[in-house]
């Protein structure tokens, strides 16, 4: 006797799904870290430009060279203050797949549950059938010894 899920189909399904949200899941975790490098670059580009400026300052600077480092700084800010919402929608996003993804595993683990409860009852009627079958065979030897 082959033992056989009834609903092997379905658990297919729900791993595939499965397996499609944790791709999903993935490239949003690598899309949010690109962000979020680019960010870094972001702020470091103007920790240092800041810096650079601050060194010239001491040495002396021209009042043109002082407006186009604030203009630049006030760029690179923008560029920050948008950066800064991408990154949070990225996270969002990333959090998102995440609970997809847990609910997707969830899922493919009740049917695995209730495949192990399955074949657990099938090994069990199995075991009753054969034990059945032993005694029928014995009685059927005891009779034909008796005879």
């Amino acid at each position: 006797m082959k033992y056989d899920f009834k609903f092997n189909k379905i658990l297919f399904v729900k791993e595939r799904e499965k397996e499609e949200a944790l791709s999903i899941y993935n490239e949003s975790v690598k899309k949010f870290e690109e962000v979020a490098e680019k960010l870094y670059e972001l702020l470091k580009k103007k920790e240092d430009l800041e810096e650079f400026q601050s060194n010239r300052l001491v040495h002396g600077l021209s009042v043109q060279e002082v407006r186009y480092h604030q203009h630049f700084i006030g760029n690179l800010e923008n560029l920050i203050n948008h950066q800064q919402k991408m990154v949070m929608n990225a996270r969002n996003r990333m959090f998102l797949y995440q609970e997809k993804l847990l609910e997707k595993n969830i899922e493919v683990k009740k049917l695995e549950k209730i495949r192990e409860k399955d074949l657990n009852l099938f090994v069990e009627d199995l075991k009753a059938t054969e034990n059945k079958q032993m005694d029928d065979i014995s009685i059927q030897h005891f009779m034909s010894r008796g005879s």
